[in-house]
């Protein structure tokens, strides 16, 4: 007798939630369908029967976590009206805890070993970054919100992984510093 293949509604969201997972704590380099699958808990055929292959799974994460990353981003800036609020918001984005989180550093700079094995895939940190730098570019010049977003991705690491972090005061200057070309014109 045929099994029928269970083809639950949410098998591949859960699946894609569920590979950003295993790659948090297996890394990239060690990243297998079988592991992908033991952690979602599903057969390892609906990985093959949702995605072509694991680079397509990987890619398509990816995407969906960068693009929740610059929604929540983005949400940070609701209400920002001037370039001194988008130091504070800044600020809060790096100290504030949503963001700046273990889980977060860890998938971003697995994404960062997974696009510097395969070039092609660069294009959705390059994407990431242009939404992050439009979202700056409401308040700042195109130089400055370019040096605001290497910041923001350093300072986050620095937050996540120093055993002593800044303060949320040191770190405000640090941003004023670097915007301060842009407030003293606003």
């Amino acid at each position: 007798m045929a099994t029928k293949f269970d083809n639950t509604p949410n098998r591949r969201e859960l699946i894609l939630e569920k590979t950003l997972e295993a790659v948090a704590e297996h890394g990239i380099g060690n990243i297998t369908y079988r592991k992908i699958a033991a952690c979602a808990g599903v057969p390892l055929g609906s990985l093959t029967y949702y995605f072509s292959g694991l680079e397509v799974l990987l890619e398509e994460a990816f995407t969906r976590f960068t693009l929740a990353m610059s929604a929540q981003y983005q949400a940070g800036f609701e209400g920002v009206d001037s370039a001194e609020q988008a130091c504070d918001a800044i600020t809060a984005l790096i100290a504030g805890g949503q963001i700046t989180t273990a889980r977060n550093q860890a998938l971003m700079y697995q994404l960062y070993a997974f696009a510097s094995c395969r070039p092609a895939l660069t294009s959705i940190m390059q994407r990431w970054m242009c939404r992050s730098q439009q979202t700056l570019e409401q308040w700042f010049d195109a130089p400055t919100a370019r040096a605001l977003d290497a910041f923001i991705e350093g300072m986050t690491l620095h937050y996540v992984v120093d055993p002593t972090p800044l303060s949320r005061e040191a770190i405000r200057e640090m941003v004023a510093r670097i915007a301060a070309p842009t407030t003293q014109r606003v």
